[in-house]
């Protein structure tokens, strides 16, 4: 039933093969250097992800001027799930759980690899947070599944006190207006958030990130440093840019950044609800 479900949602979104390959069988890893590549049985692999849970950096400094401590990153659910059948509903999105500890570390094992479709998120969960997932792995940098553990990485906490005022920065008429009057916040929307950032992890100003698909280039906004307001312009100083989806049906599309060499386009499912989180930086690999 799985295989069938991953079938059906690749024709619902019109996804490439390449994307929703069988994945099946042996296949080397596409490392650098692929010419002495080990093989991998995709079939039975599993593999762990592992990494840390933060604040997200602007809703951080947005709660520290508010007078208001940062949410606990302790003893918190994690959850594994691949963002694209979480947005169609899919019973076996979720590929593991498990709980933080010490300074929001986490670790989940036991991943199927050939369950993953396109992509692997961490999804944080506790009262006072919006429903969003930390895209960890995507496969548009290597065109496959992953071949070995997924360590170091970060997931990202979006306190709904972030949330409000990203929600009040956007305006209930515009939000109205993108979602043909279907949701008046943004996780009732479905919403991309993201940073772009240099290879050294620094918010990138003037950035525009655009959708692969031209009709989609209107939902994309830049707040201000203060969160007060949003533009169409461009990033501002924190490097923050939002996608508004549309209230609606669940949608797949690739992000990319606009006229500069080296940021790989990502890929994106989205649906109302909840929230994927992405960070875009040059190359293959995640800034320190």
């Amino acid at each position: 039933m799985k295989r069938a479900f991953l079938f059906a949602s690749c024709v619902v979104f019109g996804l490439a093969s390449a994307a929703c390959g069988s994945g099946g069988g042996a296949a080397p890893d596409p490392g650098f250097q692929t010419e002495d590549a080990e093989t991998v049985d995709l079939d039975n692999l599993e593999i762990r992800a592992s990494g840390r849970v933060e604040v997200f950096p602007e809703a951080a400094s947005l709660l520290q001027s508010q007078g208001h401590p940062p949410p606990a990153v302790e003893g918190l659910t994690v959850v594994v799930e691949e963002p694209l059948r979480a947005a169609v509903n899919d019973g076996d999105a979720t590929f593991g759980t498990g709980t933080t500890g010490t300074e929001g570390a986490f670790g989940v094992s036991g991943i199927a690899v050939r369950e993953i479709h396109q992509s692997l998120a961490v999804r944080p969960e506790a009262p006072g947070l919006v429903r969003a997932s930390t895209v960890i792995y995507d496969s548009a940098f290597t065109g496959a599944r992953p071949r070995t553990d997924l360590i170091e990485t970060r997931a990202w906490l979006v306190p709904l006190a972030f949330h409000d005022a990203l929600t009040a920065a956007l305006g209930e008429s515009r939000l109205r207006g993108l979602t043909d009057d279907q949701a008046s916040t943004l996780s009732g929307a479905g919403f991309v958030l993201g940073r772009v950032v240099d290879e050294n992890g620094a918010p990138v100003t003037g950035a525009r990130v655009v959708p692969e698909r031209e009709e989609l280039a209107g939902r994309v906004f830049y707040p201000s440093r203060d969160l007060a307001s949003v533009s169409e312009a461009g990033t501002a100083e924190g490097g923050l840019f939002v996608y508004v989806h549309s209230g609606g049906a669940a949608g797949a599309f690739r992000l990319g950044v606009e006229g500069v060499e080296g940021y790989v386009s990502r890929n994106v499912d989205i649906a109302p609800g909840w929230g994927l989180v992405l960070t875009m930086y040059p190359g293959r690999h995640p800034p320190p």
